[in-house]
């Protein structure tokens, strides 16, 4: 009698497999990554200070607080470099080597001279028109004390997210490589997560190196796969105390990406800016 009913089971077993494979029917595809925003948001309620951070991707946006403003600090630095090479004196053609030297310390070492000749520049209006172009929504700039402009972490993911599309093409690479070179010493926070297999753009903030404010702002690119973070925080224990909430809410929120796809590409729509 045993026999028999082990029998049978392994017949309706046989028939169920060949009906499944006659169906055509394959096996789920993995879900699309997404960032970890329960697990970042437990982590910065540990921490002291107030923390804000917004992911991006072409189709979709994720956030803490992502609307909240906060003090720019330096990650004003790279709204400066692209609304100088978006002027119509220099988009379409060769910097000068003053300019790529001035360009490359706001960058990669953030240079505050080099931010204080840009913001005589471009101006308040000038960035103004940049935010417009990105999308931003509550984007307030100073041009006297210019770490003061007002920014949230949802217009910054929208700017950095548009980076390719705001980039004269003339300059793009140029600009891109800079926010990818950016020097060791400043390359705390996302700077020392595991993003394998992405390139990593960023720019971070600090203002006065006391943990008053600690921002970073980046991309991360895989082909034609994009998306944009940024965390603000303010308030913290120390400037040390601010890196490690970066660094800790960024490896929350990217856990899985190396191995992972976001479910879209960044193709010629999506690289429009509005």
């Amino acid at each position: 009698m045993a026999l028999l009913a082990a029998v049978l089971v392994a017949a309706l077993l046989a028939l169920a497999q060949h009906s499944v494979a006659a169906s055509g029917a394959a096996p789920t595809a993995a879900e699309p990554w997404r960032p970890h925003i329960s697990d970042a948001a437990t982590w910065a309620a540990r921490r002291r200070g107030q923390v804000s951070f917004s992911v991006r991707t072409p189709t979709r946006a994720w956030g803490l607080r992502a609307t909240r403003t906060f003090p720019s600090a330096s990650v004003l630095k790279p709204m400066l470099m692209v609304a100088f090479l978006r002027t119509s004196a220099v988009r379409s053609r060769a910097l000068r080597r003053a300019e790529r030297s001035m360009l490359t310390r706001l960058i990669t070492r953030s240079d505050n001279p080099a931010a204080n000749r840009l913001i005589a520049i471009v101006g308040a209006d000038g960035l103004k028109r940049l935010a417009r172009r990105a999308g931003m929504r509550s984007f307030v700039p100073v041009t006297g004390l210019w770490g003061l402009s007002s920014i949230t972490a949802a217009d910054q993911t929208r700017f950095f997210l548009g980076l390719h599309a705001l980039l004269p093409a003339r300059h793009r690479a140029y600009a891109m490589a800079l926010l990818a070179a950016i020097v060791p010493s400043q390359r705390w926070g996302i700077g020392r997560v595991d993003v394998r297999g992405w390139r990593l753009y960023f720019k971070g903030g600090w203002g006065s190196g006391t943990g008053a404010v600690n921002h970073q702002v980046a991309l991360l690119r895989r082909g034609e796969q994009r998306l944009s973070l940024a965390i603000l925080t303010r308030n913290s224990a120390s400037h040390a105390y601010g890196k490690e909430t970066l660094r800790g809410v960024a490896a929350r929120l990217l856990r899985g990406l190396p191995q992972a796809t976001i479910g879209a590409t960044l193709d010629a729509e999506n690289l429009r800016v509005p």
